[in-house]
């Protein structure tokens, strides 16, 4: 750099210190070498669930960004500058979990960039992935993020990056490597994104994806057809509990990496063994493999545990061995699919015109039951309106305690 002209100053200045970043410009200035270009890139690490951030925590991760590029932003507010950059990150932009408040301190960087372009300054915000070579990212970091489908970003690519978004003038853009058939499947396995499903490559995968549940049975054949052969065989429902147990717990210490499956207990939670939207995939996916069955991503959320997930596989066989996948159900099938449904509900808020359908089609379904029910009755229940009328002192008390555990 020297060979073009250019030279180099290090000066230690606390950027969230107002009073002595205005003095370092002032200074600057002074000696005739004014800032033309500011770069925000200080931050602070997070990787803390949103329910266990302390206050203090939340503090020292958004003052180091917040702070920061608040002053830049006073000091330099009249500055003729070429540029002024801001390093967020993709946090801001999708999320990420443990990332919360630094998702936030981000976000505002990103708010920042659009007021000062409204303003008539320059401003670019971006939205980093993560990047090689050192910084927030250790060896043991970029490993998991890599499985994630995040691999990091080779630093000559990333400046190469933001040249790029300097010379396009860009006020906010996301730059980062991402590995979409394995990032987005993770990333949506408890809830949609529809802002990654806006992407061409997600689309393709969501086409791919419907077209694998028409004909689930993808794959090795031959694995799953040599399964269903032994589930056939075998003597009675405790001896295919047994082998889909073993099947169950292969999978499971596979995707934990773990040597000796026997470590596995039965009624252990997945999210208690340390299963994350990433496993839950690399789960679902495995035993997809070796049954030949539709599972859902949402497979450990659903059936929480290695004993709720043999029962499902043995269903899911039984619907498929005797040819009913819509036929008449029993008792405790129709049970699984109710709670199947308010996992679904509780986790899905729908608004507007899609709420009111969701509930109206809700209602309809209720309605069709209870005439069922009634038609069913060879006894029916009096209405309550009927009973007021005519129950006895006696009968009005049973009737509270019936219907309100009082006496």
């Amino acid at each position: 750099m020297q060979e073009l002209g250019a030279g180099a100053t290090v000066v230690a200045c606390d950027a969230t210190d107002l009073a002595a970043l205005t003095a370092l410009a002032r200074s600057l200035e002074t000696d005739g070498t004014p800032v033309r270009t500011v770069v925000h890139a200080a931050g602070v690490g997070q990787l803390t669930p949103l329910a266990e951030i302390g206050s203090a925590e939340l503090v020292d991760v958004l003052h180091a960004k917040v702070a920061g590029a608040a002053n830049l932003d006073a000091v330099f507010a009249d500055a003729d500058l070429d540029a002024f950059v801001l390093f967020s990150s993709i946090a801001a932009v999708w999320g990420s979990g443990g990332q919360a408040g630094y998702a936030a301190a981000n976000a505002y960087l990103d708010a920042l960039a659009q007021e000062r372009r409204a303003r008539g300054q320059v401003a670019t915000s971006i939205a980093w992935g993560p990047w090689g070579g050192g910084g927030l990212v250790d060896i043991e970091e970029e490993e998991m993020l890599c499985r994630r489908g995040l691999p990091v970003m080779e630093p000559d690519s990333a400046l190469a990056a933001l040249a790029q978004a300097l010379t396009g003038d860009e006020t906010c853009l996301a730059v980062a490597d991402v590995i979409w058939d394995r990032f987005t499947p993770a990333f949506t396995a408890m809830r949609p994104s529809p802002l990654l499903g806006e992407l061409p490559e997600n689309q393709r995968l969501a086409e791919t994806a419907a077209l694998r549940e028409q004909d689930p049975a993808t794959g090795s054949g031959d694995v799953a057809a040599a399964l269903r052969e032994r589930l056939a065989a075998a003597g009675d429902e405790a001896a295919r509990g047994e082998i889909l147990f073993e099947l169950v717990r292969g999978e499971t210490a596979r995707v934990l990496g773990i040597t000796t499956p026997a470590q596995i207990k039965s009624r252990r939670g997945f999210v208690e063994m340390g299963f994350d939207s990433l496993m839950a995939v690399e789960l679902r996916n495995g035993l997809t493999k070796q049954t030949g069955f539709r599972l859902p991503a949402t497979l450990i959320f659903d059936f929480p545990t290695s004993v709720d997930l043999v029962r499902h596989l043995g269903e899911q066989f039984a619907q498929q061995n005797t040819g009913r996948a819509d036929g008449p159900v029993n008792e405790s099938e129709a049970v699984a699919e109710i709670k199947r449904l308010e996992r679904v509900l509780t986790s899905f808020s729908p608004q507007g015109a899609d709420g009111a359908g969701i509930t109206k089609r809700l209602e309809a379904l209720l309605s069709r039951w209870n005439a069922t029910q009634g038609a069913n009755r060879s006894d029916p229940e009096p209405v309550v309106d009927d009973l007021l009328e005519t129950a006895t002192p006696d009968e009005l008390f049973d009737l509270i305690q019936r219907e309100f555990g009082k006496s």
